[in-house]
C-alpha cells in the first residue's frame, strides 16, 4: 500500500501541517522536527505529488511586492533581502511600482489578486483606512515593511523613527550645536514624517533648546527638495550651524547646494542624514547618517509573510535596531 501524508505524520509524531511545512521547506520548522519527518518519509518511501500538493493548498509560490519607487536607492536593499529569502524557499517575486499613488496601489492589488499570489509585501507608504479596507477585501496575507498601520491590524517590520530622529539630533547637540535646522518629510505623514519631526523636537526640548518652526523645512525625501530647502537656509540671517535631514538623499541635495554657493560641509554646516544609502557614504565629504537595516527589513518581512501563509501565529509588529554611522560631515561647533 502506498504511504500517505497521514502515515508520515503518524510515524514522525507530528501534525499534518508540520509535514506540509517540511515538504515546502518552510523556515518555521525546527531542525529536530524536520529530521524526524524526513526520516519517516524515507522509511515509508513516501513520494508526494508536487502538482497535487500545490492544488490542495492553492499555492502559486508567488509573492507580490508593492514598492513606491523602483529607482530609489533606499528600496534596493529591502528588495534584495526579500528576494534572497524568496529564492531560498522557491518563491517567485512579482514587483509592482506604485509611485506612492493611491490609484496605482489599488490597481496593483487587483493585479496581484488576479495572479493569485500567496502573499503581499507592502513597502513604505502611509496606511490609510481605505487601503486597510482594500487589504481586507482581497483576503491575502499582507506584511508591511518600513511602515505600519495605526492600530497594528497588519503585521509589520519597521524601526523606531522617532527614536532614530531623536538620536540624530542629540548627536548634533552633543557636538555643541544649539541652532539645528531640519529638512523634514511631510507634516501629515504618520509613517516617517511626523515621527521624525517629533524625535527632532523632543531632543531639542529635553536639552532646553527652543524649537524654532522657521528651522523646519518640509520636503519629499528627494534630492531636489533637499537642494531647494538648503537655498532657503543659506538665505537666513540667523543661520543654523547644523542640519538634520530626514533622508540621505535630501542631505546630499543640501550639501550640493551649500557647496555650490561657497559654503563648506562641515565647516559652515554640520550635516546628518537618515537611511544609510551608498550615495551618502561615497559623497564628499561622506555624510554621517542613521542607518536603517534595509536588507534585514526585507528578509524579516519575507520570513514573516511565509509564516502567515502557513497559518502560524506570530507577533504583529517587529521593530529592528538602527545604527548611527559617524563620518566626516559633522564636527564640534567652534573647531
Amino acid at each position: 500500500m502506498t504511504a500517505t501524508i497521514k502515515d508520515v505524520a503518524k510515524k514522525a509524531g507530528v501534525g499534518l501541517g508540520t509535514v506540509s511545512r517540511v515538504l515546502n521547506n518552510h523556515p518555521s520548522v525546527s531542525e529536530e522536527t524536520k529530521k524526524k519527518v524526513l526520516e519517516a518519509i524515507k522509511e515509508l518511501d513516501y513520494n508526494p505529488n508536487a502538482i497535487a500538493r500545490s492544488l490542495k493548498i492553492k499555492s502559486t509560490n508567488s509573492i507580490g511586492v508593492m514598492i513606491p519607487d523602483i529607482s530609489s536607492a533606499f528600496y534596493s536593499d529591502i528588495v534584495r533581502g526579500i528576494e534572497d529569502i524568496a529564492n531560498k524557499y522557491k518563491y517567485n517575486i512579482i514587483l509592482l511600482n506604485t509611485d506612492l499613488k493611491r490609484e496605482k496601489e489599488k490597481e496593483a492589488l487587483i493585479t496581484l489578486k488576479e495572479k493569485k499570489v500567496d502573499g503581499i509585501l507592502f513597502i513604505s507608504n502611509t496606511i490609510n483606512d481605505k487601503l486597510k479596507k482594500d487589504f481586507r477585501k482581497i483576503n491575502i496575507p499582507v506584511v508591511l515593511i518600513a511602515t505600519k498601520d495605526k492600530n497594528e491590524e497588519f503585521h509589520s517590520v519597521t524601526i523606531d523613527n522617532e527614536e532614530a530622529a531623536y538620536k540624530a539630533t542629540e548627536y548634533l547637540i552633543k557636538l555643541g550645536h544649539n541652532k539645528i535646522a531640519m529638512l523634514a518629510g511631510k507634516n501629515d505623514d504618520p509613517n516617517a514624517g511626523i515621527p521624525r519631526i517629533e524625535g527632532y523636537k523632543r531632543a531639542l526640548t529635553e536639552n532646553k533648546i527652543a524649537v524654532r518652526e522657521d528651522y523646519i523645512f518640509h520636503g519629499d525625501y528627494k534630492f531636489k527638495s533637499g537642494f531647494q530647502n538648503m537655498l532657503k537656509i543659506i538665505k537666513l540671517k540667523d543661520k543654523p550651524s547644523a542640519i538634520f535631514a530626514a533622508s540621505d538623499t535630501m542631505a546630499v541635495g543640501a550639501a550640493s547646494c551649500a557647496m555650490q554657493h561657497g559654503f563648506k560641509i562641515p565647516d559652515d554646516f554640520s550635516l546628518i542624514g537618515f537611511d544609510g544609502i551608498e550615495l551618502a557614504q561615497y559623497f564628499y565629504p561622506p555624510i554621517t547618517t542613521i542607518k536603517q537595516p534595509r536588507y534585514e527589513m526585507g528578509a524579516k518581512g519575507m520570513e514573516k509573510l511565509l509564516k502567515l501563509i502557513q497559518g502560524e501565529e506570530i507577533e504583529k509588529g517587529e521593530v529592528l535596531e538602527f545604527e548611527l554611522v559617524e563620518r566626516s560631515s559633522c564636527k564640534l561647533k567652534g573647531d
